[in-house]
């Protein structure tokens, strides 16, 4: 439960991140956005370091599922798109992929 949680909160870091560089250089906001982006991104790194796993690409894979329905959340909740099925279905094959990687019986 706790590398979910972490997932989660790295998800949102990496999301707030990376809409600050899509600020600056689509929506043509101030350079001073990639400042707390760039801080932002950092945040994310440190936060994925802290999940229980002695393999990176694990821990990376897991995420993933996780961070495309952070992603879908923020496209609804942030920009005002809301997914359609074809997003939501999407999401339930990562979220399963996940629910596979996360809890499987990986050997040590």
């Amino acid at each position: 439960m706790q590398s979910i949680l972490i997932y989660i909160a790295a998800a949102l870091a990496e999301i707030a991140g990376c809409f600050s560089f899509w600020a600056t250089l689509r929506m043509e906001k101030s350079p001073w956005w990639l400042v707390p982006g760039c801080g932002s991104l950092v945040l994310f790194a440190w936060l994925l370091t802290l999940v229980d796993s002695s393999q990176a690409g694990r821990a990376y894979a897991a995420y993933g599922g996780i961070y495309i329905t952070f992603a879908l959340l923020w496209l609804w909740l942030a920009e005002g798109v809301r997914p359609d099925r074809w997003d939501l279905g999407g999401v339930a094959l990562c979220l399963v992929g996940t629910g596979v990687i996360l809890f499987g019986p990986h050997r040590a």
